[in-house]
Parts: structure tokens; C-alpha cells; sequence
């Protein structure tokens, strides 16, 4: 049995991601490079590299300096392209200055590495 003394040092060290993971009970880790383009009509589209690191079957966690609110809508590709999802930002959590960002694939993404 794990006692708070032991875990507490392992969640304070937890990436800001990984903290927002928490709410999401099914989150596998992952590492995933991508590069995240912001959907916006009237907005000019804003982009960054960044890596998915935690997934669901429908969900993605990365960290991000875009400025993300709930539900803005993001396209999210690989290097390969084998991955090119849309999303809708579900979930925003700021810690310690770092953003971390969850966000719900619209659709069917075929070829996600996580199945239900």
C-alpha cells in the first residue's frame, strides 16, 4: 500500500498536462508530435508545434501557448500526416505559468491509436 507521504512527490512533479489528465480517467500516455493550427473564421490562424501527451479514444492533452479557450476548434497533424483530426477544446487548466489543453476529436478519427 502507497502511503501520501510517497505520493505526493510524484503529483507535485507533475506536468501541467498531467495534472489536467487526472480528469480524464481513461488518459493513456502518449507522445505524439504535432503541429496544432487554430479553426477560427474572422481570426487570423495561429499555430505551434507542441506533443500530445496524454489520449483517450476521443480526447487529446498537450501543452500549449496559443491562446486556446473552451471551445475553440484546433486541427491537429503529424509530421507524416497520418494523423490530420479536427477538435474542439473541452478543457483548459494553467499551472505554474504552463497551459495545458484537452480537446475532443470531432468525428470518427480512423486511425488513432486508441480505440473505445
Amino acid at each position: 500500500m502507497t502511503s501520501e507521504a510517497e505520493v505526493a512527490p510524484v503529483l507535485a512533479g507533475q506536468s501541467c498536462v498531467g495534472k489536467l489528465a487526472q480528469l480524464f480517467p481513461n488518459a493513456s500516455p502518449v507522445r505524439i508530435p504535432v503541429r496544432i493550427t487554430t479553426v477560427a473564421t474572422g481570426r487570423r490562424r495561429l499555430q505551434e508545434e507542441t506533443v500530445i501527451e496524454f489520449g483517450t479514444a476521443h480526447e487529446v492533452l498537450f501543452a500549449s501557448t496559443l491562446p486556446l479557450e473552451f471551445e475553440d476548434r484546433v486541427r491537429l497533424v503529424n509530421s507524416d500526416g497520418s494523423l490530420d483530426a479536427r477538435a474542439t477544446v473541452v478543457a483548459v487548466r494553467y499551472h505554474g505559468g504552463r497551459k495545458a489543453v484537452a480537446a475532443r476529436f470531432v468525428g470518427e478519427v480512423g486511425n488513432w491509436i486508441i480505440k473505445p
